[in-house]
């Protein structure tokens, strides 16, 4: 499946086995948390190495719950503990113009309307009332996910952001 040219996305990780049978515990990055099962295949990476797998799974909890195709028991599934699961950004679907996956803004370098550097953005967090930018640069920087009072433009292609703050913040 996975192309030379296809951005990988990491999407959770796996936190150990959950029952008997070889189902394991997902932390997930996704939202609503439950949609990383319908992002399958996942590619598998554990201590360097990497496999495409068939997954089903569902909510439960504050986690999610997943069964791999070839993981049949409880040994199989406390190996997994700790591996990070992958998706390629072909399996995510469109989203409208003006809507952004998290993962196309991180790398993307901040500057003021006047052209100042801020940072580049390195996490996005969910607070509940709009999402934060994590920027890292000189300092690190929070600055709020707000399309048009904050964030004026972004550009995907040149990988930058144009927002309405003061670098003195």
């Amino acid at each position: 499946m996975e192309q030379p040219d296809d951005e990988l996305i990491c999407v959770g990780h796996i936190l150990g086995a959950q029952g008997i049978r070889g189902w394991v515990r997902v932390f997930s990055h996704t939202s609503p948390r439950a949609n990383i099962v319908n992002y399958g295949p996942w590619l598998l990476e554990c201590d360097g190495r990497r496999e495409w797998v068939d997954v089903s799974g569902r909510q439960q909890g504050k986690h999610v719950v997943a069964k791999l195709d070839g993981i049949d028991d409880r040994n199989q599934a406390e190996a997994l503990s700790g591996c990070e699961l992958f998706i390629s950004a072909r399996q995510l679907p469109r989203l409208p113009a003006g809507d952004y996956y998290w993962s196309d803004l991180i790398g993307l370098e901040v500057q003021t309307l006047h052209a100042e550097p801020l940072g580049v953005i390195e996490s996005m967090l969910e607070t509940g009332a709009d999402d934060v930018m994590v920027l890292g640069g000189d300092r690190e920087r929070l600055i709020p996910f707000v399309i048009d009072e904050i964030v004026r433009e972004i550009d995907l292609e040149a990988r930058r952001m144009v927002v309405d703050w003061s670098p003195e913040f």
